[in-house]
């Protein structure tokens, strides 16, 4: 979430960023409801200023009713009878000026709830709005419209070239008995997958190998809740804008699309020590996408389906050392690609086509001969403050500065698993219908070195 404040100090600035990233928002909306949210502040502590000094003169009014009155007895009991009346007049006049003063302020609480309310309405206006403005993009991101001005950075390995008749994974699988498609739609819907023998041994093993291979390089290990609420999911910002592409529950939980979800949320509400940062954070969960919208896109095989398997990075950073941080996560991503063999490429995504919560992002698309080119494996992002705005997530260094900032958050896939099948299958398959197993899977699958037909 970007600051209303900063929107409002930056506005021209925000208008263009929100341009590049192709956005359409209402700058003058936005522009209004902050006014109206500033001058129902202003004749807020205005007539709160004019209660409690009513509130005082109204003590002072008691204070000269109750005087007055006793002075008036005083003077009764010794028989001057004109000090006796005057005491009683000025009693009399105090307690009409208290009661004039009362009146006021009770018109005045009136007012004030009336400008709370104005305030209130323009403060959620202001929310809705800025909870809806993407991330602006940073400095170093390329400028372009839409996937087309991406960047390719680098390229690593060589994509196969078959002597044969190459096979997609979507038929590959089956016809070695490691992936179910119909099975899958029998027991769930399209865009389920069930795998079997070597199929689920080889899902376990890519899993495994990506977590110990990524707390070998420094990250922590976590084993989070599939379902998160709604705070949760509003905090990395899936909520309120992408509610449709979320799996719900009845009770107001929600399936998550990523471990980013949790990861990122461990700390929400916390404010941690700049001696601690960077923290390294990954984990294994199942993930769950509606994929609302995406209809006839990648619909065969493992590419785009409603449930499926990733490691996921996250870092918290200071802001000094976010955009190193993100260049290392690429590395540790990259990694898991050049272990497996796998070619690919990194692209750096440009302003229209950042993800909804990014400044920079890198994606790296490995090569998957049935496409005949490149799909994406991995997103590594940095998401800057924006998140950390969103679920409040703060760091103190006393020697640097007073108070508490807001860190960086950054996360990546490191790697969605079974888009690495996919790879895996089609980039290793041999002629005579086997897949070479990755000399670095071996020891997850007992020394396995050739998945054959009805292998379990």
């Amino acid at each position: 979430m970007l600051d209303s404040r900063f929107v409002r100090e930056n506005i021209e600035a925000v208008q263009a960023a929100m341009e590049n990233r192709g956005y359409a928002w209402d700058s003058e909306a936005f522009l209004a409801a902050d006014v109206r949210r500033r001058s129902a502040i202003a004749d807020l502590e205005s007539l709160q200023a004019r209660r409690n000094t009513l509130s005082k003169e109204i003590g002072g009014f008691m204070r000269a009713a109750g005087a007055g009155a006793a002075g008036g007895a005083g003077a009764q009991a010794e028989g001057a009878s004109a000090r006796a009346a005057a005491g009683a007049q000025a009693a009399a006049q105090a307690q009409a000026q208290a009661e004039e003063a009362k009146a006021e302020v009770r018109d005045l609480n009136v007012q004030i709830e009336r400008c709370e309310q104005q305030r209130a309405q323009a403060e959620d206006a202001l929310t809705q709005i800025v909870m809806a403005l993407p991330n602006l993009p940073s400095p170093y991101t390329p400028l372009g419209a839409d996937e087309g001005g991406n960047v390719e950075v680098r390229r690593w390995g060589t994509p196969p070239r078959f002597d044969f008749e190459a096979q997609a994974h979507w038929d590959l699988g089956p016809a070695l008995g490691i992936i179910d498609f119909e099975r899958a739609v029998k027991l769930a819907k399209s865009r389920f997958v069930l795998l079997g023998g070597l199929g689920a041994r080889l899902e376990r093993a890519l899993i495994n190998f990506m977590a110990d291979t990524h707390g070998s390089r420094g990250y922590k290990e976590w084993w989070c809740p599939a379902l998160g609420n709604a705070e949760t999911l509003t905090g990395t910002g899936q909520l309120p804008k992408f509610e449709e592409d979320l799996f719900k529950t009845t009770d107001g939980l929600y399936l998550i699309p990523t471990a980013e979800v949790m990861l990122t949320n461990i700390h929400r509400g916390e404010t941690l020590d700049a001696s601690d940062l960077p923290l390294h954070y990954c984990a294994y969960t199942p993930c769950f996408r509606e994929e609302a919208g995406s209809a006839g896109r990648d619909t065969r095989g493992l590419i785009r389906v409603h449930q499926f398997d990733k490691v996921e990075m996250v870092k918290f950073a200071a802001p000094e050392s976010s955009f190193e941080e993100l260049e290392g996560m690429v590395a540790d991503a990259e990694h898991i690609l050049q272990q497996l063999e796998l070619p690919y490429r990194v692209i750096e995504l440009c302003t229209g086509d950042l993800g909804f919560s990014s400044a920079r992002t890198y994606d790296l698309e490995v090569w998957l001969p049935s496409y005949d080119g490149y799909k994406e494996i991995s997103s590594c992002s940095n998401c800057t403050d924006f998140q950390a705005r969103r679920a409040n997530v703060r760091y103190r260094d006393p020697d640097a500065f007073k108070g508490a900032r807001l860190l960086h958050t950054l996360n990546g896939s490191g790697l969605a698993v079974g888009r690495t099948m996919a790879a895996i299958l089609e980039n290793c398959q041999q002629p005579d219908g086997t897949v070479r197993v990755p000399a670095v899977l071996r020891p997850y699958l007992g020394g396995l070195e050739l998945i054959e037909a009805d292998g379990a």
